[in-house]
């Protein structure tokens, strides 16, 4: 007996990253494909797929504590999703479970899932949308690049979850990034675990998108989505990229921000800034270097942001290295941080390295850093007081600019109309040490 008496219903829970949110996305479009529909509570699901998080113990709580929700208030229940790789542990937690299956296995989860609930009709190519449903707003879209990781910092259990390094082909991406553009989108940003190492694993490296030839490598596919977004939106369509490890071919993707193809944003997690314990990381550790290339790219594109996270407290980590850390943030001056305190992950090479820093200490640091890259970003942000910018309006009176990412970075208060989904000129009149204001000028 379905709960809704008409269609099967099927809620979905997204947790962690915008990967796993592209991974949600996707299973949604061959739910509809098969003839289900989505619910919006779970009183009217028959069935609740949870796409779960597991890299941070913080993320593990939140995934097991929404699996219970969805139980009591449900009680079929599916676990997908990268907490699903740790199956002994979801079901320790929730035995009652239906099933558990690991990230970005969508052919299992909908085998289950047919199995409690069957699909009204065989799969209908006439119903794949061109571009996917989505869980973002219509006028932005994640476009995941590629998946897995090649490194191995040791606090990161990522490759063990989601494996090596695995880039989609050329073609694939530019045709769903059509589509996605067709249907309205005016933000694409590319996501991958590691998105300059796109196309490194592929052979061959040059691809095919209407029978010309596109290399498999970063800075050549942004050529190629940057023509394509021109030539389908006159209004424009902004790119921008997340996840940038420090390859020396960053400098070439600085080149093409300065160039308009990319929107002039950069979010690179440098992790730390001691080199004693970025080498316990596995990590680049090169401070100097790092600090001298955003000089670099700061001086090759003035408008640039970067935003990056850091994790304090991480074994072995002394004042003196911390004192570092925050030398470091003075320097580079950066425009968004993020910080998270260290917590072991099972399976992490990291929980066996000794100097363990207390609970309490880390936090003490942790507020530390954040308050003092608050007086930072607030100075930064008070730079562009008085100037007009291009912001893309998410909501009638919040936008953003080029220079704020959805989700992760602050907003621009909009006063004026405005239309959501639009690109609008809007007068910067006030800043915190978060969000600046403005005034639209023009629509």
């Amino acid at each position: 007996m379905l709960r809704s008496g008409g269609s099967p219903r099927v809620g979905l829970v997204s947790l962690g990253c915008p990967k796993a949110t592209v991974d949600t996305e996707r299973l949604a479009t061959q739910l509809r494909v098969r003839g289900y529909q989505t619910a919006s509570d779970y009183a009217r699901a028959d069935l609740v797929v949870v796409n779960t998080c597991g890299f941070l113990k913080e993320a593990i709580d939140e995934s097991l504590a929404a699996i219970g929700e969805a139980i009591a208030r449900n009680g079929r229940v599916i676990v997908t999703g990268c907490l699903g790789a740790r199956a002994e542990l979801v079901r320790a937690a929730h035995p009652s479970v239906l099933a558990v299956t690991g990230p970005q296995d969508e052919a299992a989860v909908l085998a289950v899932l047919e199995a409690h609930l069957p699909a009204p009709q065989a799969p209908d190519p006439a119903r794949v949308p061109r571009a996917r449903l989505r869980l973002t707003p219509r006028h932005y879209a994640y476009l995941k690049i590629a998946e897995g990781c090649n490194h191995r910092c040791t606090f990161c259990v990522i490759p063990a979850l989601r494996g090596r390094l695995r880039s989609r082909p050329p073609g694939d991406v530019l045709e769903e990034a059509e589509a996605l553009v067709a249907a309205g989108v005016r933000e694409l940003l590319l996501v991958a675990q590691d998105t300059p190492a796109y196309g490194t694993d592929l052979r061959p490296r040059t691809g095919f998108w209407r029978g010309r030839p596109v290399r498999a490598r970063l800075p050549e596919l942004v050529d190629a989505l940057a023509a394509l977004a021109a030539l389908a939106a006159p209004a424009g369509v902004w790119l921008r990229l997340h996840y940038v490890y420090p390859y020396p071919t960053v400098d070439e993707l600085v080149a093409r921000m300065a160039e308009g193809k990319l929107v002039p944003y950069l979010d690179v997690p440098f992790q730390h800034a001691s080199a004693r314990i970025l080498e316990r990381m596995r990590r680049p550790a090169d401070p100097k270097g790092a600090l001298e290339r955003i000089r670099r790219w700061r001086t090759m594109c003035p408008e640039l942001a970067i935003r990056s996270t850091f994790i304090v407290g991480f074994p072995g980590e002394t004042e003196r290295d911390f004192a570092e850390l925050l030398d470091f943030l003075e320097q580079a001056q950066l425009d968004r941080v993020g910080c998270f305190a260290y917590s072991p992950v099972e399976g992490a090479a990291a929980n066996a390295l000794p100097g363990a820093v207390p609970p309490e200490l880390k936090e003490e640091r942790r507020a530390r850093l954040m308050a003092r890259q608050a007086e930072i970003s607030r100075a930064r942000l008070t730079r562009r007081l008085g100037r007009t910018e291009t912001v893309l309006v998410d909501a009638p009176d919040v936008g953003r600019s080029a220079r704020e990412a959805p989700e992760v970075d602050g907003v621009i208060r909009l006063r004026g109309r405005a239309q959501p989904g639009e690109f609008a000129r809007v007068l910067i009149e006030s800043a915190d040490e978060h969000d600046l204001h403005g005034r639209v000028i023009d629509a």
